[in-house]
């Protein structure tokens, strides 16, 4: 009888300190059941809103998203420490009272983590001291990505087109923002307001006069004392689902999606993302010409490249009325959960969500530990 081949050890990480963190609780419990157990060993924790590591459930059914209530990291587990000699790949587990124990060795870490201290670089950071490989863009891409004003500079520096913006900068919103405000007014309203290091849409908000943005800017002020304010676009969000080639192969695009999300949402917010699923609706392919939606493929691939991202990527797009395919914004850790645009575009390019799970394991264990 031959022997099995050795599981495959994943830490799967989620919770998180940001205001993501119920979405990163939903998107773990998702990714877990698709894992295949016979494959798999799977090592759940949890970060508490306060940052504590905790060694948590893999009951998927205790991190969905129900009748409304979000699901959140039980803090009284276990703590788990990932220690920085960059040697062992390994975890320690701490308990009151206890002798520290080792949790082990892991091949590969998935961090589902969504937002501020979770896709911004910093864990990134952590897994790069430690030496341990895992899904997702390193420590620059993360972070350059996560700064909504940062991607825009940079694919400025490519060449790459984006919508017209103005940046506000705490400071200047707090000593200077008379200037502020007629900075905005000259892309003219309505304008759309955005925390620039969050996601999930929080915090973001229309403007129509200057009254309603000084208000936006306070909301999306909760969560990011930066903040951008972007020029309402004539045209369509479509998106598109990016993977990193395996071996030498080039990254690959989907053809993009374009998310419908009924009369009730002004535009794609938190609740109509994650709350209101009733009245989603993807439409897979977009209903865009031919030409338009080679584009978009080639763009994607384009704005993967010139911020140096690995693994995935979600890339949102403008396509105006008079024709042109503008990008938006990119996501390094875009949402995961089976409704979500992204597995729902590999879906329906031949690579199902527990395939798609394998996929970006593999090509985490495939790359070099440090510099790349």
């Amino acid at each position: 009888m031959s022997e099995q081949p050795d599981k495959i050890r994943v830490a799967v990480v989620f919770g998180g300190r940001s205001s993501e963190h119920a979405i990163s609780c939903s998107t773990a419990g998702s990714v877990m059941q698709a894992m295949d157990p016979e494959k798999y060993e799977i090592v759940p924790i949890g970060i508490a809103h306060d940052g504590r590591w905790v060694l948590s459930s893999a009951e998927p059914e205790r991190l969905a998203i129900e009748n409304g209530k979000l699901p959140e990291v039980d803090p009284t587990g276990a703590e788990v420490v990932v220690p920085s000699d960059g040697a062992s790949r390994g975890l320690v587990v701490v308990e009151q009272d206890e002798v520290p124990r080792e949790l082990g060795a892991v091949d590969v870490v998935l961090p589902l983590l969504h937002g501020p201290y979770g896709e911004d670089g910093t864990i990134q950071g952590l897994f790069e001291m430690a030496g341990i490989r895992y899904v997702g863009s390193g420590v620059l891409a993360s972070a350059a990505s996560m700064d909504k004003h940062y991607t825009k500079v940079v694919l400025q520096g490519h060449g790459i087109e984006v919508g017209p913006y103005v940046v506000v900068r705490d400071r200047d919103w707090r000593q200077h923002r008379d200037r502020v405000l007629a900075q905005v007014a000259e892309l003219g309203f309505p304008v759309f307001v955005k925390p620039a290091r969050a996601g999930s849409s929080m915090g973001v908000s229309k403007a129509t006069d200057v009254a309603s943005l000084v208000e936006a800017v306070e909301t999306a002020r909760e969560h990011d004392p930066k903040v951008l304010v972007e020029a309402m676009v004539d045209g369509r969000e479509i998106e598109c689902a990016v993977l990193e080639g395996l071996g030498d192969d080039p990254p690959e695009a989907t053809p993009p999606g374009e998310i419908g999300y009924g009369s009730d949402h002004e535009f794609y917010d938190f609740e109509a993302k994650y709350l209101d699923e009733e009245h989603l609706d993807l439409h897979i392919p977009a209903d865009v010409p031919a030409a338009v939606a080679q584009r978009a493929r080639e763009l994607a691939v384009q704005v993967f490249e010139a911020m140096s991202c690995e693994g995935l990527a979600r890339v949102d797009f403008f396509y105006t009325t008079d024709g042109r395919v503008l990008v938006n914004e990119l996501n390094t850790m875009p949402g995961f959960t089976p409704m979500s645009m992204f597995p729902q575009l590999w879906a329906a390019h031949g690579l199902d969500y527990p395939a798609l799970v394998d996929r970006l394991i593999q090509l985490a264990a495939q790359r070099r530990v440090g510099l790349r």
